[in-house]
């Protein structure tokens, strides 16, 4: 469509990919192409953490010291370790230890040890995010990449994902490593089809239903003008977008927006070894808004 092959060309991203009642209806670029999606990876996890879930392995409500985490010094403190898996979710933890692969911004706003109690306070902290990685992996016994291409890549049909395209990724400040994804455009489409499809492909519920509704459900506001935030999805303003809509987020222009109302989903991938220009969330949004206002 016009639209997007104009907005395309004003930012030069990778791949923008548009899917309507399950049909491609518009893209732009090389959608086969695999990038670093930076923190569209917590969506990705969060989908995992349904099924886990629901099949009784993780309990929202259990309480860090419960499952014995913690970190380097300094550790957590015994108020801190009071923090659930439900508070790691919603980024509400109110654990402000130092953490692999943050953004200086974040580390520049991160708020002091101490000041916010668990369950309290939103902040996008990416201890949570990587902690819920630990939990993953040591409540399943599953590597979340193998689990991700085996519970959600294959029923899924998508074309160019193996757990080969994820790394975990340690840095001196925290034992819990961030969790990388490369994926191409049109494989995150097939994601992002997957929760407007209220979890099911092709008759198989691939993720509960009832997680894909609690996961985009907003419990917080947020510092994103309109959005609020999920259990590690953001969520879209309803006003604007209808019921439902959520959106995947990642650093330098990686979406996936999922829009009920119009049954659509809009993706977004920027190579940023190519395209080192920032391509802001407010951008995309912009853009999405536009194309929503317009669309069937």
């Amino acid at each position: 469509m016009e639209a997007v092959a104009t907005y395309a060309n004003g930012l030069n991203p990778t791949a923008v990919m548009v899917v309507q009642d399950g049909k491609v209806i518009a893209n732009w670029g090389n959608v086969s192409r695999k990038v670093n999606i930076a923190s569209v990876r917590k969506s990705l996890l969060s989908a995992l953490f349904g099924t886990a879930i629901s099949d009784g392995r993780i309990n929202l409500n259990s309480t860090l010291a419960e499952l014995r985490i913690d970190d380097k010094p300094p550790p957590l403190t015994d108020a801190e370790k009071q923090a659930t898996v439900r508070d790691l979710l919603m980024a509400r933890s109110g654990i402000y230890h130092p953490a692999a692969y943050e953004t200086a911004d974040i580390r520049q706003s991160r708020p002091k040890r101490g000041s916010h109690s668990p369950g309290s306070f939103w902040f996008c902290n990416n201890w949570d995010f990587n902690a819920l990685g630990t939990i993953y992996r040591q409540r399943t016994g599953e590597d979340i990449f193998r689990s991700f291409a085996q519970r959600i890549a294959v029923p899924t049909g998508m074309e160019d994902f193996s757990a080969a395209d994820g790394r975990y990724s340690v840095e001196a400040s925290s034992i819990h490593p961030a969790y990388p994804f490369r994926m191409s455009a049109r494989d995150l489409a097939r994601f992002g089809q997957l929760f407007l499809n209220d979890g099911r492909w092709d008759g198989k519920q691939v993720i509960p239903a009832s997680w894909v509704r609690e996961s985009t459900t907003a419990y917080s506001s947020t510092n994103r003008e309109g959005m609020g935030y999920g259990y590690l999805w953001w969520t879209l303003n309803p006003q604007v977008f209808g019921p439902g809509a959520a959106q995947a987020s990642g650093y330098g222009g990686q979406h996936v927006a999922v829009i009920p109302s119009k049954r659509l989903v809009v993706v977004q991938v920027v190579d940023r070894t190519q395209n080192p220009k920032r391509a802001s969330t407010s951008h995309f949004v912009d853009f999405l808004r536009q194309f929503v206002a317009a669309a069937p």
